[in-house]
């Protein structure tokens, strides 16, 4: 199947996949990464994300983006740049729709507080979540536990931001590494690589338009960003009087644009000079073969710290924020003296460590609405 799309050498080859943990037949009309995507979709976690947000809790309206609305974004960059550069772009599908799967409710603020709530219990990561989710917590297959992706898929999952190494590796990453060796110490296949980088596109220019949206920040505050600033001010000039939802619309897409063409640009010098024959040679490089241009990564610094000092450090959202940790801090505590039904069914008698991670599972896949709703029936002081 592959073959017909002329794959670069350097691709990660479906017909050439090191297969799954639990041997199935494959499908006659789907590529194994193909049939790794449709999984994803399929499950619970992922429909789950539609209820979970990023920066803004649940009733800030509904024209923010959520985990789900990201990771569709994130998937149709990473699908383009992916058949640009002669890659499966099935593969790079599969690992942008699973690459959030493990977050929690209330974005990072959610994950902060469950990982304070997990110390002395392994702490908690969203990367190890969406692992732990794909390998054994998602539970509908007659056969097996989880989802049994491909290797290759479970190795993006792990590694896209690079090796894994060292006394901070997840204990959860760890153990089914020991199962299934990933190859930690390697970097994954460049499908991989092209949707940690779709992820980071999506993500701060999607942020520029939302945090516009909610007025945490106004495009004249944009003036003086590198690249950003260039960009709206072009677009201000070519189209005099164009109305601010156009206008951020088309500078976002510019910018969008931008940075993509930046990154083939550079992943193939990257690529024309390391010349690898083959995924396993990408693996064996010393640094990522896909990755911005110094220029280009020097405007992502930028618009990040602008993004991380102008809205997710806004006092409205602090506000939110800190309410999120606390409904997190709150159930818990709750659960652990009193775990509900799901927890029970699921933790070690007799072993706080299970207890406490089995709670873990099942606040981490909440939506921030069943948390709210959770926190307000468990903790809300009752009347008398």
């Amino acid at each position: 199947m592959n073959a017909l799309r002329r794959l670069a050498p350097y691709a990660t080859h479906a017909e050439a996949s090191r297969g799954r943990l639990y041997a199935e037949p494959e499908s006659q009309t789907r590529s194994v990464f193909q049939r790794d995507r449709d999984r994803v979709i399929h499950s619970t976690a992922f429909r789950r994300l539609k209820h979970k947000t990023q920066v803004f809790v649940y009733d800030e309206g509904d024209h923010y983006r959520t985990r789900l609305t990201h990771s569709l974004e994130v998937a149709q960059i990473a699908r383009s740049m992916a058949r640009a550069l002669g890659l499966d772009d099935d593969l790079a599908e599969a690992l942008s729709l699973a690459h959030d799967l493990g977050h929690t409710p209330f974005g990072h603020a959610g994950e902060e507080a469950l990982d304070a709530c997990m110390r002395g219990h392994g702490g908690f990561d969203h990367n190890a979540q969406a692992l732990r989710i794909v390998t054994s917590l998602e539970r509908h297959y007659a056969e097996f536990d989880g989802l049994n992706l491909t290797w290759e898929t479970l190795e993006g999952l792990v590694k896209h931001n690079g090796p894994l190494s060292g006394p901070d590796v997840h204990e959860t990453i760890l153990a089914y590494n020991a199962r299934n060796n990933l190859e930690l110490g390697t970097y994954a296949g460049l499908e991989a690589q092209v949707a940690a980088l779709a992820d980071d596109i999506a993500y701060n220019n999607h942020d520029i338009d939302d945090g516009l949206r909610a007025e945490l920040f106004a495009v004249e505050d944009l003036a003086g960003l590198p690249l950003v600033g260039q960009v709206f001010h072009e677009v201000s000039h070519r189209y005099p009087g164009i109305e601010r939802p156009r206008l951020i619309h088309e500078s976002i897409r510019r910018l969008i644009n931008l940075m993509v063409s930046d990154l083939l640009a550079e992943t193939r010098r990257r690529l024309e000079a390391a010349k690898p024959r083959s995924a396993e040679d990408v693996r064996a490089q010393a640094r990522p073969m896909v990755a911005f241009s110094a220029g280009m990564e020097a405007h992502n610094r930028a618009l990040k710290d602008f993004l991380f000092r102008r809205m997710y450090r806004h006092e409205r959202v602090n506000q939110m924020t800190d309410h999120a940790r606390e409904v997190v801090r709150d159930l818990f505590l709750v659960y652990m003296g009193d775990p509900p039904a799901p927890v029970l069914r699921h933790e070690a008698a007799g072993d706080p460590g299970d207890r406490a991670r089995a709670v873990a599972d099942y606040i981490a896949g909440m939506t921030d609405r069943f948390a709210l709703d959770e926190h307000q029936r468990l903790c809300a002081p009752k009347e008398e």
